[in-house]
This record gives structure tokens, C-alpha cells and sequence, in this order.
């Protein structure tokens, strides 16, 4: 007859409120993540072909920051803060630069949609250079979300083509600084279908990207 041995990893864990641990939740992994591009339309990544491309080469990429600046109100003998206006801080994005050019090709067409370095023109308004950028979080299984961000409106701030050195064995990579307008968090369907308990903090305002092109 085998030994019957009790489980101990419930027993992990801080336990709420003094009373039994809950055991330790599966956290997000930082190396399970997808970064695409928009690749249709005026709100393409430069002319929104082979998106894939960079994709593929993605080595790391930062997540939204949110900094909320403080209003004060003086009164007697003391001061309020309330929240004022919020900014986004960039994101940044280090790319591999592959052999055929494929992803420097696909960031300098976008960085000639912004300004044309050639001829020395630029569009008129934001809205026929920007795009749209997403960032997600993977499940580990199928390549399915658990998380996206949607990064809206962004354009290329910074680009740095990094350098080369004959001592070194890192590959050549490209470094994308975005600024974006807005950034909205959305809770993606997936295979694991995480617990949640109270509230949904995402809402449900985004669908998520499905265009064949950049996933």
C-alpha cells in the first residue's frame, strides 16, 4: 500500500488577514512577452509591409509608465494634493538588426514618414505619420495574451543604431524610443483563464489585435 503523504505547497505564502495561506500565484514571466506593429492603413508602421520582420527580432522591450503631476491646494495651515494632468513616459525597444536589412529597412521607412531627410518635407499633421504599437504578455502554451497594451498614436522620438566593436560577440541592434499619446491596459483571452476576484481592472474597451500581418 503507498504512503499517503499530505501536500505542503498550499502552506506557502502569506496568509491573509492571519487566517490559511492561499499558496503562491504563477507570476507573469518576463521572457514570455510580443511586441507588433499596426500594418494597415494611414496608421501604419511606415508603408505597414513584412511587420513580421520586426517582430521576429525583438530582443526587450519596456513597459508603460504612468507619472501623474500634483495639483496643490493651500489652505490654513496646511496644503491638499490632488491629481493634475498625467503623462506617459516613452517606451523603449531594442531590435535585433538582421543580416538582409530587413528591420532596418522597415524602421527608416518609418523615420522617412516622419520627415523625408531626402527632399526635407514632412506631413502636415501627426495623424498621417503615427501608428499604433502592442505590447503583450504570453501564457506560456499557445502564444496566446494574458495581457496587452495598446499603445496609441506613437511615433519614433529616438533611434539609436547602436555600434560595433571587433572584441564583441552581441549582435547589432537597433534602439526605438516611442512616444505615444494615450495607453490602454486590456485583459486578453487566453487558454489559462487566470482567477480573478472583485472588480475587473481591465476594461474591456480594446479588442485585441487581429490583424494577420503583425501577429
Amino acid at each position: 500500500m503507498a504512503r499517503q503523504v499530505g501536500e505542503t505547497k498550499t502552506k506557502f505564502g502569506i496568509a491573509p488577514d492571519g487566517g490559511t495561506p492561499a499558496g503562491i500565484l504563477q507570476p507573469k514571466l518576463k521572457f514570455r512577452f510580443r511586441v507588433t506593429f499596426s500594418g494597415d492603413g494611414a496608421r501604419s508602421f511606415g508603408n505597414g509591409q513584412d511587420m513580421f520582420f520586426l517582430t521576429q527580432n525583438v530582443q526587450n522591450v519596456t513597459r508603460p509608465k504612468l507619472t501623474h503631476e500634483e495639483v496643490i491646494i493651500d489652505s490654513y495651515n496646511s496644503k491638499i494634493y490632488v491629481a493634475g494632468k498625467h503623462v506617459w513616459d516613452p517606451v523603449t525597444i531594442i531590435i535585433r538588426d538582421d543580416i538582409r536589412n530587413r528591420v532596418s529597412k522597415r524602421v527608416g521607412e518609418q523615420l522617412q514618414k516622419q520627415v523625408n531627410h531626402f527632399d526635407q518635407t514632412a506631413y502636415a499633421a501627426g495623424g498621417d505619420y503615427k501608428f499604433d504599437c502592442f505590447i503583450e504578455i504570453l501564457d506560456g502554451t499557445n502564444a496566446d495574451a494574458t495581457e496587452s497594451w495598446k499603445l496609441e498614436d506613437c511615433f519614433i522620438q529616438n533611434v539609436d543604431y547602436s555600434d560595433t566593436d571587433y572584441s564583441a560577440n552581441d549582435p547589432v541592434t537597433i534602439t526605438l524610443t516611442l512616444r505615444y499619446d494615450n495607453a490602454l491596459h486590456v485583459d486578453d483571452e487566453n487558454t489559462v483563464s487566470g482567477r480573478k476576484e472583485g472588480g475587473d481592472p481591465f476594461p474591456e474597451t480594446v479588442a485585441p489585435n487581429t490583424n494577420p500581418e503583425t501577429l
